[in-house]
């Protein structure tokens, strides 16, 4: 479990993230589901829930996304499956179960960058931008692959545009964490491949994306594809599963999530 020294619930955004950059230790407290699981020591533990960050609405050519939507929000939300289907939904039901899906929030996910998220690589597929106090507005993409730097995390935006994408995992037990995790995602002749739970953090799969979106979807380019996944990306071994497993396990996924774009 952690320690909190002392515990605040600021009303503005400014206000959480002055407290948060004040010192080191400062931490922001969202649904804390993850902080449970390690040993930490936090001198002010920032508590979000009076930021009315919590909500799923539409604003025009964006689906926005509060920081402390919950998963279980994430999967109920009828908005969410008209603009982007099923992938969103297919990417957080089977977490553990309700009770902490009712707690574990969108923010706190994205923000630690987990590389077993399968939130992560879902959103990825998606036209997914996040919205940070001092680095301001930045594409999932880009945010995953910067380096850390103490920020608050407030919102996140997922573009309308009608792609159509697939979410795909694997997983010992339902409730378990993902051994591999795949999304895809096809707008207009663009076709993008992540891979996450590597047990890296999810990543795209380069070449075997450019040759997809310069050639059609044919069984054939398809076994091809997911090949290339297996041999671009790397992958790592740890209690779960090898790096051997991982890879060849890629090429079933990846073969089925394109061909339910397809």
């Amino acid at each position: 479990m952690f320690t909190v020294m002392e515990m605040v619930q600021p009303k503005t955004v400014e206000e959480a993230y002055e407290i948060l950059t004040k010192r080191k230790n400062n931490q922001v407290i969202g649904g804390s589901a993850w902080l449970r699981m390690g040993s930490k020591r936090i001198g002010t533990a920032v508590e979000l829930s009076q930021l009315g960050l919590d909500y799923i609405k539409d604003s025009g050519d964006y689906i926005e996304i509060g920081a402390m939507t919950t998963f279980r929000s994430l999967e109920t939300s009828k908005l969410l499956e008209e603009n982007f289907g099923s992938i969103i939904k297919d990417s957080v039901k089977d977490i553990i179960g309700v009770q902490f899906r009712n707690v574990v929030t969108i923010g706190g996910t994205i923000f630690s960058k987990f590389g077993f998220s399968d939130l992560i690589v879902a959103l990825l597929a998606l036209e997914c931008e996040v919205k940070l106090v001092k680095n301001g507005k930045l594409a999932l993409r880009e945010f995953l692959n910067k380096e850390y730097e103490k920020d608050l995390l407030t919102k996140i935006y997922i573009k309308k545009n009608n792609v159509k994408a697939s979410y795909k995992s694997l997983r010992n037990a339902q409730s378990d964490y993902a051994l591999l995790n795949v999304s895809v995602s096809k707008f207009e002749d663009k076709v993008k491949i992540y891979v996450g739970a590597r047990p890296q953090i999810a990543t795209l799969a380069i070449k075997a994306s450019e040759f997809l979106s310069n050639n059609e979807l044919t069984d054939e380019n398809i076994e091809k594809a997911a090949f290339m996944v297996s041999e671009e990306l790397t992958f790592g071994t740890n209690m779960r599963a090898t790096k051997e497993y991982r890879s060849l396990m890629s090429k079933v996924l990846v073969k089925r999530a394109l061909m339910e774009v397809r």
